[in-house]
């Protein structure tokens, strides 16, 4: 059956802001006087429930903290490290070919709209895109809702789609949809499981859009 539509997952995929959120949870934790396990933020990430599973752990860790203190800091300081961060290596070129060869394109992200729409603006990518699903409107990964709802905005079947992610997590949403999941780790998530991927790629630039629509 031939590609008729692309969905990419947005976070640590389009672009890598999970480095910028992992930093800060990093540096949040070690203002508090402990450190963030690793295995806690692998645990939620790619899912919806980063924020508050981080705050849990640092209350665990911290009686007392000021949790509510603490959001608009840390969003600022998430917001700060991605002041100057583009698309990942490649991912332009792939939608770029995605244009060419007539494909429909799609965002499937379990943030919510007022976080990905925006940074999809300032990348300079959002009119790439036929639809966004986020995660205010549509069940968080790794439950398939996310990707339902893309294949229903862009008309096809799972068959006919490729999905692009960067988590176990969002491998698995996509795999639930019946979509062809192809995940792209990056430096975050490069150590963890992709079995139940179809294709793993160590970056966007490591094969070109025209051999996986080939294969």
């Amino acid at each position: 059956m031939p590609t008729r539509a692309l969905v990419f997952d947005f976070d640590g995929t389009l672009a890598d802001t999970e480095s910028a959120v992992l930093r800060t949870w990093q540096e949040t934790f070690r203002d508090h006087g402990v450190e963030l396990p690793l295995e806690a933020w692998y645990a939620v990430i790619g899912t919806q429930h980063t924020t508050p599973a981080m705050f849990a752990l640092l209350t665990e860790q911290v009686p007392g903290v000021d949790t509510e203190a603490l959001r608009p800091l840390t969003k600022a300081r998430v917001f700060e490290l991605l002041e100057t961060l583009g698309p990942r290596d490649g991912v332009v070129g792939y939608l770029e070919a995605a244009r060419e060869h007539g494909l429909k394109l799609a965002v499937a992200s379990s943030s919510s709209g007022a976080w990905v729409n925006p940074h999809l603006e300032r990348l300079g990518i959002a009119g790439y895109f036929d639809a966004v699903c986020t995660g205010d409107r549509h069940a968080a990964k790794p439950r398939p809702d996310l990707y339902l709802a893309a294949l229903d905005a862009l008309g096809t079947s799972g068959g006919e789609t490729i999905a692009f992610e960067d988590t176990p997590h969002g491998v698995t949403s996509a795999k639930a949809a019946g979509l062809t999941c192809v995940a792209v780790p990056n430096a975050i998530t490069e150590s963890l499981d992709f079995g139940a991927a179809d294709v793993v790629l160590p970056s966007f630039t490591a094969k070109p859009l025209e051999a996986l629509l080939t294969r």
